[in-house]
């Protein structure tokens, strides 16, 4: 307990994320490092609800949980822990009381399908709450759930101008496609690990996405229930250029399936990668929401919805899953994983369709992030090889002089852009 301080003021701590990424035991795993933990689920205990429906303080509230749940409540020796935090609104709408009248006490909170409760609260805790973004493992925490953290530390260390040996090299291409299958969601890599078998990894994978999907009944107040797993479900097929919601769901009207799509986004199972002008920072400053991809949440889910699990560990090339698709999708989730927890970020691309007539062709960058003052182009490459001719015309049209090609290869410096593993893409933000 040597990190817990008193006499400190703590802003309250949201997790905020998909259903099954880890919130819930990463808090119970915390809550391990103080003398005193009470965990209140307000499904499992709706009593408790009552003690936010009055106009209680949050030293009141704390003196009736320590009494029902007999456990005492003391500031620096206590983690207080609100689970499933949206089925209760009051208390939701009480965190913010917590730092401005009781900030010595550690209180966490989270909750499944939490974006739609905050969506009630139009200026929730703004400057009061603090969030903490989570999401499926990474390639580098999958790792380090194998007990490979030496294999995290090279990975780290490598560079364009210091590329790793070979056969680290090839080491960590077989494990990265083992990640790919597995995906990263924390019970499908916890039973693959145990069993070393990426089977049972498979049947958890069919349970989580039968929960996903059994959670959306719970939106049908809002969307039907038949068009979201539509919807869903065309995700997964059209996860490589532009998402067309015509094709979504024929016969619904756009406007409706352009809602079903931004339910997914809050629910945190799709992430979408929006098109930006990028001709000066921000990024978002130019963004064009017309021209949207949208990628799944997980890897693992992603090949198991479209029964693709069994054609990843014999390729070398992954053009020919979906298309390549799987790759971008992989170095999407990195991006957003690798980056701060403490914000949620948005993911850019940059397209230029062909005009009829014109001299310039069509183009496309996958990724465009910023470092700084820089735009720096991600192009992604499913294999070894692959035209470089998007990257150099946008690096030239936007006079940006070095860009990054992530594919297969080993790290690389060359005359004008770097190469970085597609497993080390997370070097970039992280």
């Amino acid at each position: 307990m040597k990190f817990i301080k008193k006499n400190i003021i703590w802003k309250p701590l949201l997790l905020r994320g998909a259903r099954q990424v880890g919130k819930s035991s990463a808090i119970r795993q915390l809550g391990k490092q103080f003398r005193y933990y009470i965990e209140v689920n307000f499904d499992d205990n709706k009593e408790v609800k009552n003690f936010f429906d009055m106009s209680l303080s949050p030293q009141k509230i704390c003196e009736q949980l320590s009494l029902f749940y007999h456990k005492p409540i003391i500031p620096g020796e206590t983690l207080v822990f609100f689970d499933e935090i949206q089925s209760c609104q009051p208390a939701l709408e009480k965190l913010r009381f917590f730092y401005e009248q009781y900030p010595e006490l550690h209180v966490v909170a989270a909750g499944s399908l939490l974006e739609f409760a905050l969506e009630e609260i139009p200026t929730f805790g703004v400057g009061r709450i603090r969030s903490l973004f989570m999401y499926p493992f990474s390639f580098n925490e999958f790792l380090t759930a194998m007990d490979r953290e030496a294999l995290c530390q090279v990975i780290k260390e490598a560079s364009p101008e210091k590329p790793l040996a070979e056969p680290i090299h090839r080491q960590l291409l077989e494990i990265f496609k083992i990640f790919l299958i597995c995906g990263g969601m924390p019970e499908a890599v916890s039973q693959y690990i145990r069993k070393n078998d990426l089977l049972y990894g498979e049947l958890v994978l069919n349970d989580l996405i039968n929960i996903l999907k059994s959670d959306f009944a719970k939106y049908r107040n809002k969307i039907p229930l038949l068009l979201l797993n539509d919807v869903f479900g065309s995700v997964m097929h059209q996860t490589e250029g532009k998402f067309v919601y015509e094709h979504a769901a024929p016969g619904t009207p756009t406007a409706t399936v352009k809602q079903a799509v931004n339910l997914l986004v809050m629910a945190g199972l799709v992430h979408p990668v929006t098109h930006t002008a990028a001709n000066g920072i921000p990024l978002g400053a130019e963004k064009n929401t017309k021209f949207q991809r949208m990628i799944p949440c997980d890897t693992g889910i992603f090949l198991q919805t479209l029964g693709l699990r069994s054609e990843i560990l014999p390729i070398t090339d992954f053009s020919a899953v979906n298309r390549g698709a799987l790759a971008e999708i992989f170095v999407g989730l990195e991006l957003l994983k690798n980056a701060s927890c403490y914000k949620q970020h948005e993911l850019f691309c940059w397209q230029r369709s062909a005009n009829p007539g014109s001299s310039h062709g069509s183009a496309q960058i996958d990724f465009l992030i910023q470092k700084g003052s820089r735009i720096i182009p991600i192009e992604v490459k499913s294999g070894n090889q692959g035209s470089m001719q998007s990257l150099r015309l946008f690096m030239k049209e936007k006079n940006i002089k070095r860009g990054i090609r992530t594919s297969l290869e080993n790290f690389g410096c060359f005359e004008d852009h770097d190469t970085y593993p597609l497993y080390a893409i997370g070097n970039m933000v992280s």
